[in-house]
């Protein structure tokens, strides 16, 4: 017989170092044909190929399979497949009886085959057929496997996967905590990559260097977190998956985790130092309304927190010479420095005013327009403007008020009834200085209490405005007994943080 193993190259003394009579296939010699033109054909190609022969599927391999299963060779070698690959053979044991029961091939696409090759339990993927090799009489006697593996592609993927997971997760974040917690959630969701996540201080771990600890519970890696040391966020702790090799790529895949979740710490620090300056610099154009008997005055202003700008919205407060308590809230177009100026402007214009002209609430929007066109002040706002005077011989009040464009008053009458001031509001301001405006009244009886506010309040991405105004109006209803600054906080309760725009509230309640 010709030299059967001449073609087997690197591992030609591997083959030659095998006592194959002992061997469940026997001597060399005795092979039958068909085993020795499988197995020639398998030494002479590059590609990775093995044969598995006879009952026992003992395995015959060629120079590029030993790459698959690395230190698996050269033990491996003349010896039945179950005994080589026990941790697989729950998959690939029903591969091979199938075909050696029926001759039928088999396809098996990046398939999950986990193999102890390299001092670890390791998670493998392969792409392979298993083909029947015939005899001369056309009986099955061995198995021929063509494989390649598919671990880098298939983890690459996964990986790229999890990466856009998490962005996409930290896309919508608005403060560090949400960080914190949308990335850990996102990390601690995807098992065959990691095995655990936290993001927090690690005791002992300073600096900006990777830390790896290995531990009973297994290896942790510890990536710096370089925009999170401020909030307690030093760090990004992953527990690498123990089936996984802990290599380059697997190091350098925690680094990017950590990058994307210290980009998010960045950007929202950002927002939040942002949002911090631009709600002082609101808070420090607006002023605390005056104390006046028999009347409780309550002031919120609430920034968007999606929107790190400063606004338009402002509300105002202030007694005239006759001593009633003129109350205005408005909102000018934008969320920037020229809005921010804007109303500066137009609430120290809506002071003077009133101030000078001594007028009824309409006459005095129509002369704050008037104004603002004179200034030439490039300016559009909504806004309502309301007085509140004494009634001699009354404890209650009288509340004559005015609106350009402005969302309607709602009162909560004595017996806590909640209903909506609804007039036709006129034009808004800034539009068209000759429009005709109108004013309108309602007795505020002692327990009343009158709600101004912002259409930050109320308005929400597709939900029409009359639901919106409903909602506020069965909110209100049945709180006679909640003074005005507690009406503020409920009403600020009930639409927590997320909206889309800033709130100004005035509430102004008649005690007596």
């Amino acid at each position: 017989m010709a030299d059967l193993f001449r073609a087997a190259g690197s591992i030609r003394r591997d083959y030659d170092a095998v006592d194959w009579a002992a061997s469940p296939l026997g001597d060399v010699a005795s092979w039958s044909p068909a085993l020795c033109n499988a197995v020639d054909l398998a030494l002479s190609t590059r590609f990775p190929v093995t044969l598995l022969w006879g009952p026992e599927h003992v395995l015959v391999y060629n120079a590029a399979y030993v790459e698959l299963i690395a230190g698996k060779h050269p033990g491996a070698l003349g010896r039945p497949a179950r005994e080589v690959f026990p941790e697989a053979w729950s998959v690939i044991g029903p591969m091979l009886a199938a075909v050696r029961a029926t001759g039928e091939p088999t396809w098996s696409e990046d398939i999950l085959l986990p193999l102890h090759r390299r001092g670890f339990l390791e998670n493998c993927w392969f792409t392979f057929s298993y083909s029947p090799v015939r005899g001369p009489d056309g009986e099955v006697e061995g198995v021929l496997d063509i494989a390649t593996e598919t671990t880098s592609r298939v983890v690459l993927g996964r990986r790229l996967q999890l990466l856009t997971r998490l962005g996409e997760a930290l896309a919508p974040a608005t403060g560090v905590e949400d960080v914190v917690e949308r990335a850990v959630a996102v990390l601690r969701a995807a098992p065959t990559d990691l095995a655990g996540a936290e993001i927090g201080r690690v005791r002992g771990t300073s600096g900006r260097r990777v830390r790896v600890e290995h531990g009973p519970d297994g290896t942790w890696v510890w990536q710096p977190l370089v925009n999170g040391t401020t909030y307690g966020a030093s760090f990004l702790g992953v527990r690498l998956h123990p089936h996984l090799p802990e290599d380059a790529d697997y190091l350098g895949f925690v680094a990017l985790l950590g990058g994307a979740v210290d980009q998010a710490l960045d950007r929202v620090a950002a927002l939040e130092a942002e949002r911090s300056f631009s709600e002082a610099l609101q808070r420090s154009l607006l002023s605390r309304p005056p104390t006046v008997p028999g009347l409780e005055v309550a002031v919120r202003y609430q920034a968007a927190l999606e929107v790190a700008q400063v606004g338009g919205d402002w509300y105002d407060a202030f007694e005239l010479r006759d001593g009633s308590l003129t109350v205005v809230v408005g909102d000018v177009a934008g969320h920037d420095e020229n809005a921010a100026a804007a109303m500066a402007q137009l609430r120290n214009l809506t002071r003077g005013v009133a101030v000078t002209r001594w007028s009824e609430p309409a006459t005095m929007l129509g002369d704050l327009d008037r104004a603002v066109l004179g200034l030439g002040l490039d300016v559009v706002a909504t806004a309502v403007l309301g007085q509140v005077r004494p009634i001699e011989g009354s404890a209650g009040r009288l509340l004559e008020w005015s609106s350009a464009g402005h969302p309607p008053p709602v009162l909560i009458e004595p017996d806590g009834t909640a209903r909506v001031l609804e007039r036709a509001p006129d034009l808004l301001l800034g539009l068209d200085p000759t429009a005709e405006r109108g004013s309108h009244s309602v007795v505020l009886e002692p327990g009343s209490t009158v709600l101004l506010y912002s259409d930050g309040l109320i308005e929400r991405r597709g939900v029409p405005l009359d639901e919106s105004v409903r909602w506020l109006v069965s909110e209100l209803d049945g709180r006679r007994f909640l003074d005005a600054e507690a009406v503020c906080d409920h009403l600020l309760g009930e639409v927590g943080l997320l909206v889309d725009d800033d709130i100004v509230l005035l509430a102004l309640r008649v005690t007596g």
